[in-house]
């Protein structure tokens, strides 16, 4: 299991890496598609070694796997093979592990993505939550994947971490808890998709940290994909509840318009120098950024250093 709690005494708090899918958009690929950076899993592998290096060079400790948008339900939607699609999602994770070793010193890590349910859904659920879909469909969903995860950790190939990601209920996160405990050699942070001081689909975020408060395996909680002016509350929050490293790693502070496609509004992340700052001294642990935040963004968050 990751030894997150030394990992912290030693370097006080670890840097994540941004936006993946974002990144690759912002380097000319089309992802209007219902698999988005998995995509490029299979057209342009290539392309996520690169932005995996840049962040990596940009001084991240940790880099996600491109695996967000790449449940097996939706790359089998997609016209993969069942064996096409559990070798697409499992090239995820051996793409952020190649990377991993060209950096060996000092050490890096890899988190792999579990994206929410509302991902699969590719309608910006993931913002708003109300799935309408049983607990026993999501575990359904999530299960498949964190098995194949569970099995390359046995065979000593897989990530350091699960990045139970952009969470925007604690409905999900509570299946997501229980399908962990079947895979005691697994472990996670959750992070959680909110708008003001609750998820987005409006459970109080103190409610989120009691329900993984007990659990061993859950060795950070905190939130993501969310407005950077919103997250120093969040924290505080968090902080005041749990005794668990927090985690953060906003949007750049655009909205997606999941009817357009696209982001609209201003990038805050980068001119609010002050920021992690107060991300550092409301208790986060582990800072990065999440969508449209750059390799240049996390340089800086590594100059806190």
């Amino acid at each position: 299991m990751w030894a997150l709690s030394n990992l912290l005494e030693d370097r006080g708090f670890l840097i994540l890496d941004g936006g993946l899918a974002s990144e690759l958009e912002r380097r000319g690929h089309d992802l209007a598609h219902a698999l988005w950076s998995a995509r490029v899993l299979l057209e342009d592998p290539d392309a996520i070694l690169e932005v995996h290096r840049d962040y990596l060079e940009a001084g991240a400790d940790c880099i996600t796997t491109a695996a967000y948008q790449a449940s097996l339900p939706g790359l089998r939607a997609a016209g993969l093979s069942d064996s096409e699609a559990r070798t697409c999602y499992m090239e995820a994770l051996r793409l952020a592990r190649r990377v991993q070793r060209e950096f060996p010193v000092p050490s890096r890590w890899v988190a792999a993505s579990i994206g929410p349910f509302g991902a699969y859904l590719a309608d910006g659920s993931e913002y708003r939550g109300n799935y309408e879909v049983s607990e026993s469909q999501l575990d359904e969903f999530h299960r498949e994947r964190i098995e194949l995860l569970s099995e390359a950790t046995a065979r000593g190939e897989g990530p350091d971490v699960l990045a139970m990601e952009t969470l925007p209920s604690i409905t999900e996160a509570r299946v997501l808890l229980r399908i962990l405990k079947d895979y005691p050699a697994l472990c996670a942070w959750m992070s959680f998709s909110c708008r003001g001081v609750t998820t987005c689909e409006g459970q109080p975020i103190e409610e989120c940290a009691a329900l993984l408060e007990e659990s061993d395996q859950v060795l950070a909680l905190g939130v993501n994909c969310t407005a950077p002016q919103d997250i120093p509350e969040l924290l505080a929050r968090l902080l005041a509840t749990s005794s668990k490293p927090l985690v953060c790693y906003p949007n750049s502070g655009e909205v997606y318009d999941a009817s357009k496609h696209g982001w609209e509004g201003t990038n805050v992340f980068a001119c609010e120098d002050e920021d992690p700052r107060e991300w550092l001294r409301r208790g986060a642990k582990l800072i990065g950024g999440c969508c449209r935040t750059t390799p240049q963004d996390i340089a800086r968050l590594a100059r806190l250093r």
